[in-house]
């Protein structure tokens, strides 16, 4: 075999292995579970969806969030429309903090060639109360290990889950 054929593959048992190994590693992420809800080793709310494909709730619940809130500006898979910027390239690195200041604050990005406004939905209790659900299903949209369809198969609301639901939502 020459050198070029032999690149060629190494570099298509690396792709194939990193194809295999990023899914289960990005699902795998989730190192703490607290009624429900996952976070990571850095504190930050995450997704985690098992071997067979069952999301947990709050990821569940963070489709629901953004459909009924964001998706009219971003699109309905947070890949962007003709109003509103992607936000899948941005959530690949996008902390936690910086997506809630976003979502609170709300952000504007004026230039030459452009001018984007997002409106401050800090006062909004449909979403801030939903925050780290929105957060966590754009996470795992990012990610590439969550589909654009409506996730099916996830795991039941907890008691924990609609309790926080109540308490935050109040009767409006």
């Amino acid at each position: 075999m020459r050198k070029v054929d032999t690149e060629r593959w190494c570099a298509a048992g690396a792709l194939i292995l990193m194809a295999c190994w990023f899914p289960f590693h990005a699902a795998g992420q989730a190192t703490r579970d607290e009624g429900g809800r996952y976070y990571a080793d850095n504190g930050e709310p995450t997704y985690h969806i098992a071997q067979d494909g069952q999301v947990d709730w709050f990821t569940f619940s963070g489709y629901r969030r953004y459909h009924a809130q964001c998706h009219m500006c971003h699109g309905p898979d947070g890949e962007g429309s003709t109003f509103a910027p992607p936000l899948l390239a941005p959530m690949k690195t996008m902390d936690y903090a910086t997506f809630r200041h976003i979502v609170i604050h709300g952000l504007r990005t004026v230039g030459p060639a452009q001018q984007r406004v997002m409106r401050a939905m800090g006062e909004d209790r449909n979403v801030m109360c939903h925050l780290p659900d929105i957060y966590v299903y754009l996470k795992a949209r990012a990610d590439g290990v969550l589909g654009r369809l409506r996730p099916n198969n996830h795991q039941p609301k907890s008691e924990a889950a609609a309790l926080d639901d109540a308490a935050c939502l109040g009767s409006q």
